[in-house]
C-alpha cells in the first residue's frame, strides 16, 4: 500500500495551556487517552494513545527558573493496542498490561519526577510499580533554553507506548535567547520525525515476531524495528507552506529505532544553532545533520529568494545504522517545504555570528573513570539481547557517582550497531571516538587503540544527553553529576534494545 506524498499539510502541535499560573509556580494536568486520528488522507483514521488528545502530545513550553508541576494522569483503556512479549524483563502477566510514566528527556530533575521506568501506574493510581513515589511531578527547569521532549518509560513496553503515539515536545525558553533574534513565533517549528507501518485498515502494524519467528512464544520482542513510511508531526510525508524567509526548526528523531541523515534536496545548507541541551557557541552551516533516536538539532533554514520552489527534506541514513539497508524511494523522503506563502513582514531575524560561551569540562577535572561496554549476545530462544556492561536491569547497581563530582565514561562498543546511549539527569560532553580492536578485547579485555582519537563532529559540540557510540570504537563522555542525588538510569535509546535489558539503574550518592 503506497501513500501518496505530500498531500497532507504538517500539523504543529498547539502549546498547551495551565491550569493554574502565578507567580510562584505553574501547574499543568496532562491526559492520556486512546483516540482515532488521520495520520494520512488516503488511510482510514489510525487509532493511537497520546497526550490531552493529540499525536504527537501538545507543547509545553516553559520558561528557564519556572517551577512546573504535571500531573500526568493515565486515561487509557485498559486493553493493549499492540502485541506485548510477556517474556521481557518488567513485562511479564503479574504486571497490568496497560501502564505508563513519563520521563522528560534532557531535563535535570528529582529522581521521584524523573519517569523512572519502574515508577509506572495504571488508570486512576490503582496500581503503580515499586519505584512509584508520587502523583505529581515538578520540574524546577534550572536547564537554560533548550529543545526537550516528553515520552512514555514504562519497564519492558516503552517501544510499544512510544509507537503507540506517546511523545511530545517540551521546550525551555529564556531571556539570552530572546536577546539573539533568532526566527520566533510561527516561524520557530518543532519537526518530530517518526517511522511507522500500516495495515490495510490505517491502524498501526507492530511486528508480533522477529523474521525467525520463535516457536514456542506467541509474541516475541524484535531486535529492531524498521517502518515503511515517514512521519513529521504525526502526518505522513507532509508539506509546510513557508514564507521566503528565515525558519527555526528544532528536529527530532523519535522513532524506535530508525537513524536519519537529513539533507535538503535544493542543495541548501542547515544552519545548526543548538544540540540536545542548547545553544552552540556559533552556528554552523551543515550539508547534513545525522540524528539517532532521541538526538535533537536545532536549525536554521534560510527560504530567502527561494519564492515558487519546492524543497524536500530528505534521508539516507540505512537501517539498521550503520550496516543495514539504504532507504529506499518512500524512507528516503522526510518532508517537503513549499516556499508559496506572501512575506508578511520584513524578515529582520538573524542567524548570529556567536551565541555565547560554552566552557569545556576539563579532563583533569574528571574524579572517576568508567570502563563500560556495549554487548551483544543471546537468550535461551537464541534472540540478541543487548547489554550494558554486559549487566541485566535486575543486577545490583555499579555506577554509583558523588553528586558534583566529574567522570570520564568510556563507551566500549563490542556489537554491530550504533547505539544511542542516553543519560538522566545530565548534560555531558563528548570527548572524542577511537577504533579498537574488537577481538582484541573481547579475548584479553584490553582495549588496543587502532587509529587516532577522533573529535566529536562539528553538530555535536554542544550540551548532550544522547550519544552515538558507533561499532569498532570507544566513544568517550565527561560529565559532572548533580544537582539531585537518587535514582537514574542510563540505556540505549534504541526502544527494541532498551526494552530489552540494554538499560541500567545508576545512583547518584551524597
Amino acid at each position: 500500500m503506497i501513500l501518496s506524498k505530500f498531500v497532507d499539510e504538517l500539523p504543529i502541535p498547539p502549546i498547551l495551556n495551565p491550569r493554574w499560573k502565578d507567580q510562584f509556580y505553574t501547574y499543568y494536568e496532562v491526559n492520556m487517552t486512546e483516540f482515532k486520528q488521520s495520520l494520512h488522507s488516503e488511510l482510514n483514521d489510525t487509532t493511537v494513545w497520546g497526550y490531552e488528545g493529540s499525536y504527537p502530545g501538545p507543547t509545553i513550553e516553559v520558561e528557564s527558573g519556572e517551577k512546573v508541576f504535571i500531573k500526568w494522569i493515565n486515561n487509557l483503556p485498559d486493553k493493549r493496542l499492540l502485541p506485548i512479549d510477556y517474556t521481557v524483563h518488567g513485562a511479564h502477566v503479574d504486571v497490568p498490561e496497560v501502564r505508563t510514566v513519563v520521563h522528560v528527556h534532557g531535563a535535570s530533575v528529582e529522581w521521584e519526577s524523573d519517569g523512572y521506568p519502574d515508577a509506572w501506574f495504571t488508570k486512576g493510581f490503582k496500581q503503580v510499580g515499586p519505584y512509584f513515589r508520587k502523583q505529581i511531578y515538578r520540574y524546577n527547569n534550572h536547564d537554560r533554553a533548550c529543545t526537550l521532549w516528553y515520552h512514555d518509560h514504562a519497564i519492558g513496553i516503552t517501544r510499544l507506548n512510544v509507537y503507540a503515539g506517546l511523545a511530545g515536545f517540551y521546550i525551555i525558553r529564556d531571556h539570552r535567547e530572546r536577546l539573539l533574534n533568532l526566527p520566533s513565533g510561527k516561524y520557530d517549528i518543532p519537526l518530530m520525525i517518526q517511522d511507522k507501518t500500516f495495515n490495510k485498515d490505517g491502524s498501526l502494524y507492530y511486528p508480533k515476531q522477529p523474521e525467525k519467528p520463535i516457536p514456542e512464544l506467541e509474541t516475541s520482542i524484535v531486535p529492531e524495528f524498521i517502518g515503511d513510511t515517514i512521519l513529521v508531526n504525526g502526518k505522513v510525508w507532509p508539506y509546510l507552506k513557508v514564507e521566503p524567509r528565515k525558519y527555526r526548526f528544532r528536529l527530532l528523531n523519535a522513532s524506535n529505532t530508525r537513524f536519519y541523515r537529513l539533507k535538503l534536496d535544493s542543495g541548501q545548507l542547515f544552519y545548526q544553532i543548538g544540540t540536545d541541551g542548547g545553544l552552540m557557541e556559533y552556528p554552523i552551516g551543515v550539508k547534513e545533520i545525522t540524528l539517532a533516536p532521541a538526538e535533537r538539532a536545532d536549525v536554521i533554514i534560510d527560504f530567502t529568494n527561494l519564492e515558487g520552489k519546492n524543497i524536500i527534506m530528505t534521508n539516507d541514513a540505512p537501517a539498521p545504522f550503520p550496516t543495514g539497508d539504504p532507504p529506499d524511494e518512500n524512507t528516503s523522503t522526510v518532508m517537503q517545504f513549499r516556499v508559496t506563502l506572501p512575506l508578511s513582514n520584513i524578515d529582520t531575524s538573524v542567524i548570529p555570528s556567536y551565541m555565547g560561551p560554552l566552557p569545556k569540562i576539563k579532563e583533569q577535572l574528571a574524579s572517576k573513570i568508567r570502563y563500560l561496554t556495549l554487548n551483544d549476545n543471546v537468550d535461551k530462544y537464541g534472540r540478541k539481547l543487548m547489554l550494558l556492561d554486559n549487566k541485566r536491569w535486575d543486577d545490583p547497581i555499579t555506577e554509583n557517582p558523588k553528586l558534583g563530582s566529574t567522570e570520564i565514561w568510556y563507551l566500549i562498543n563490542l556489537t554491530e550497531d550504533t547505539h544511542p546511549i542516553h543519560l538522566h539527569l545530565i548534560n555531558f560532553q563528548i570527548l572524542d571516538r577511537r577504533d579498537f580492536d574488537v577481538e582484541k578485547y573481547k579475548k584479553e579485555r584490553i582495549i588496543h587503540y587502532t587509529g587516532p582519537a577522533i573529535p566529536p563532529e562539528p553538530q555535536e559540540r554542544g550540551w548532550k544527553d544522547t550519544v552515538r557510540a558507533n561499532p569498532n570504537q570507544v566513544t568517550r563522555i565527561i560529565m559532572k553529576f548533580g544537582p539531585y542525588t537518587g535514582l537514574y538510569v542510563w540505556h540505549c535509546h534504541i526502544l527494541e534494545h532498551e526494552d530489552y535489558e540494554m538499560m541500567r539503574p545508576y545512583i547518584v550518592i551524597r
